[in-house]
């Protein structure tokens, strides 16, 4: 009995077991007993491993270090494997290290099975092999962002399986190939930012695609009406090429055509909208930057579906359709830059959803109507270069969106009444220079507090800053120049203020400058040119270390240049413009020591906000929207001509110090300043020698020591300074001779008068100037030019490394502005 129940156990126990083994036997059946990569794809991968070592992966990307045997190759990084064959069908290897080339007969091409492979940004270099025809059941094709040059093989039409082909973004040349006509499954076709010139007209066979992005090529050809049989084409992108002819109308007539962008091209002529339907899916229609004329057709009212509508830097002329209204969906208009004419069309402030309007560069007239108080999504307005007149509009006070708004070069005369004003905290981004405005300053624009850019120069602005705005509005840049706005300068720098760039020159400010000014730490340009400002100079502004621009030319400043207990040098200056004061005094030799900018060939980054142009290319990688920035630019008399420098800033560096009272002899450390390009000295009561060490300064431009008390021989070193264009040495006692370099002497007469003992000049001025040197003076010359350069080498080592670099010299006669400019 016991047994038997003992027994029973036994076999219950044994049928358990039993069970288990059996519901354990498919998994131990299943166990690799063979990897699920095949040997051949394994062994291929690991050929390419040897060329294409990629190290790191500190950014997300893919490593092959850690591809090794002892791991199935199906479950190394960026492979992917087919689930049942064991083959290799997919490969992303983006990275920004490889930085190799693809071999002929590399084993990324015996991977004949890929369907996906994605070197993106891998520093690619070299042709593209034609082994890259192998790889016959390709789907997707990325090598993007490379350096890969040459020709594209024609044995990619073997690749007849390709849906996708990115290419952007590296340096090949020449035609798309005709073999691409066998690519008839292509939908996407990325060739953006090459160097191919034709070959367009291949793309018409292939019916599937979706998306033609061509831009930033050479291409320069009329675009073929065989593309018409695109009837699955969304995008069409050849921007910034030479393309040209008639607008290609036959490209709306495609129905599911929803993005194209031709702008920066040579197209002409009217424009066409021919059969187009008003059902059209058409989203965005930039046209810009070619050469379209004629009037804006009224048919423009097809495009239903329109959110932006760039019709900028063309020649339409004419008013502005009334069909325009009908575009209800538009949030961005862009007639800019043409020669439109009338009044601002009403029909505009109709379309209730548009952010950025840019009516700039052409020829409106009259007032603007008070129906653009309707533009309730408004955030951007530029009516610049019109002209406009009466009112500055209403929505600017009063919108609760418009954050950026350019008027200028127009006349308007009034701000308009005092009104009940939008959103007071928001940023704001106004220019409303160059008009005819008239009054004080309004109070009332106290209420806003931040400014990120205001400008109200070249006005009749009277009166005194209000000085509500000392503790209610804070600026990034305030420009107030050329009006005539009097009393005390405002006093606009407290504790935490953003000021970067101030400008108040030439209106009638009188007192001191105020020292809040030391608060502004970000300060990088101030202007007060052209007041009546009494003081010494601001020694205090050495401690502002990112300041770049100083002008203070034309006002009564007075006293010394130089105080040893205040002096703290300016690290960061590039041009000071302090002429036509009243300053006086000597420079000690080390004066310009501690000038680290000037001496500097690399250039330090500033905040100057430059405007780039981008195209708003919905779903694009590449492209960024618009913006609506401003350049910094100084103007300059320079060698004579007015002249705007844009983005002076990066590489001008100059010190105009003529016009006052300075003696003494001129600091030899003048010679550090390396990257100097204009030093105007002129009008002073220097002595001594024309320091040497000017001589280092290898790309001085222009120089003017005139009016002084310089006696002794020109430096001869100065002969070989290559870029050296405009001189003056008139009217002081220089004696010997010449340098007889072609910088020299291609000069004028007068650039050497008053300057009896000078000879050597019958080349410049003619044999009445011819006199013989005798041997004393020659020696005398040789002996006092070449000892005060090599003292001035060891005291420049004495500073520092890194200080002592050259010099560069100059004549400027500097009038400091901002000038902004709006983009759609």
């Amino acid at each position: 009995m016991i047994r038997s129940q003992s027994d029973r156990f036994l076999g219950i126990i044994i049928t358990i077991y039993f069970l288990f083994f059996l519901i354990s036997l498919p998994n131990t059946l299943a166990s690799p007993t063979r990897s699920l990569c095949r040997s051949d794809q394994r062994d291929a991968l690991l050929e390419l491993k040897k060329e294409f070592t990629i190290h790191s992966n500190d950014n997300g990307h893919v490593t092959t270090v850690l591809w090794n045997k002892s791991a199935d190759c199906c479950s190394w990084e960026g492979v992917t494997c087919d689930a049942t064959l064991g083959e290799v069908i997919s490969l992303n290897l983006i990275s920004e290290t490889a930085n190799t080339s693809l071999k002929p007969s590399s084993g990324l091409f015996k991977l004949q099975h890929l369907r996906e492979l994605d070197l993106s940004f891998c520093h690619l270099q070299g042709d593209i092999p034609s082994s890259i025809g192998n790889l016959s059941h390709l789907k997707h094709l990325d090598l993007s962002c490379n350096q890969l040059v040459g020709e594209f093989p024609a044995s990619v039409g073997n690749l007849n399986q390709l849906e996708y082909l990115d290419l952007s973004v590296n340096n090949l040349r020449g035609n798309i190939p005709t073999s691409f006509a066998n690519l008839t499954k292509l939908s996407e076709l990325h060739l953006r930012e090459n160097q191919f010139t034709s070959g367009i007209r291949v793309l018409a066979n292939l019916t599937t695609l979706s998306i033609i992005d061509l831009s930033f090529n050479h291409f320069k050809s009329s675009i073929s009406s065989d593309l018409s049989g695109l009837h699955n084409l969304e995008r069409l992108w050849v921007y910034n090429n030479s393309f040209f002819g008639p607008f290609p109308s036959f490209v709306l007539t495609i129905p599911s055509l929803v993005d194209i962008a031709l702008s920066e091209n040579q197209f002409e002529g009217a424009i066409d909208f021919g059969n187009t339907s008003s059902s059209s899916k058409l989203t965005n229609f930039d046209v810009s930057y070619n050469n379209f004329d004629g009037l804006i057709p009224e048919s423009i009212s097809k495009f239903v579906n329109l959110k932006n509508l760039d019709l900028s830097h063309n020649n339409f002329g004419g008013p502005v359709p009334s069909s325009i209204s009908k575009l209800v969906n538009l949030d961005h208009l862009y007639l800019n830059h043409n020669n439109l004419g009338g009044k601002v069309p009403r029909s505009i402030f109709k379309l209730v959803n548009i952010e950025y309007l840019d009516l700039s560069h052409n020829n409106f007239g009259g007032p603007v109507p008070r129906s653009i108080s309707r533009l309730v999504n408004l955030s951007s307005l530029d009516l610049s270069y019109n002209k406009l007149n009466g009112e500055v509009p209403h929505c600017i006070w009063s919108s609760s969106k418009l954050n950026s708004v350019d008027v200028s070069y127009n006349s308007f005369t009034s701000f308009g009444k005092s009104v009940e004003l939008g959103d007071g905290s928001l940023e704001r981004d106004w220019d409303l220079s160059s008009n005819s405005l008239q009054g004080p300053i309004p109070k009332w624009i106290c209420n806003f507090k931040y400014f990120s850019f205001l400008d109200f120069s070249n006005n009749h602005l009277n009166g005194s800053i209000p000085q509500c705005l000392k503790n209610s509005t804070d600026y990034g840049m305030l420009n107030l120049r050329n009006n005539s706005l009097s009393g005390f300068m405002p006093d606009l720098c407290m504790d935490g203020s953003q000021l970067r760039s101030l400008d108040v020159s030439l209106n009638n400010f009188v007192g001191k400058l105020p020292k809040s000014l030391i608060n502004c730490e970000v300060m990088e340009f101030l202007n007060v040119r052209g007041n009546k400002i009494k003081d010494t100079f601001p020694f205090w502004l050495g401690s502002l270390q990112h300041l770049t621009v100083l002008v203070l030319r034309s006002n009564t400043l007075y006293g010394p240049l130089y105080n040893p207990s205040a002096y703290l040098g300016f690290p960061s200056m590039r041009i000071m413009d302090i002429s036509n004061n009243n300053f006086s005094g000597s420079l000690p030799q080390d004066y310009f020591a501690n000038w680290t900018e000037m001496s500097s060939v690399w250039s330090r980054p500033i905040r100057t906000l430059d405007y780039k142009r981008n195209i708003r290319i919905p779903g694009s990688n590449y492209m960024g929207d618009r913006k609506n920035n401003h350049k910094d630019s100084i103007e300059l008399v320079y060698k004579g001509v007015d002249m705007d420098f844009v983005q002076i800033f990066k590489a001008f560096k100059a010190i105009d110090f003529s016009g006052n009272r300075f003696s003494g002899h001129i600091p030899g450390s003048i010679g550090l300043l390396s990257e100097l390009r204009l030093l105007n000295l002129s009008g002073n009561a220097f002595t001594g020698n024309i320091p040497p060490s000017l001589a280092n300064i290898t790309k001085l431009e222009t120089l003017d020591l005139s009016r002084n008390n310089f006696s002794g021989e020109i430096p001869r070193g100065l002969g070989k300074l290559s870029f050296l264009s405009t001189i003056n040495f008139s009217h002081n006692h220089l004696q010997g001779l010449v340098p007889r370099s072609t910088q020299f002497r291609s000069q004028n007469c007068s650039s050497f008068t008053g300057n009896p003992g000078l000879y050597g000049l019958e080349e410049i001025c003619g044999e009445k100037h011819v006199s013989v040197p005798t041997p004393r003076q020659q020696d005398e010359s040789t002996s006092e030019s070449e000892e005060p350069m090599l003292s001035w080498i060891a005291a420049a080592i004495a500073f520092g490394p890194g200080v002592f670099y050259g010099l560069v010299s100059g004549h400027i006669f500097t009038s400091y502005k901002h000038r902004w400019f709006m983009a759609g």
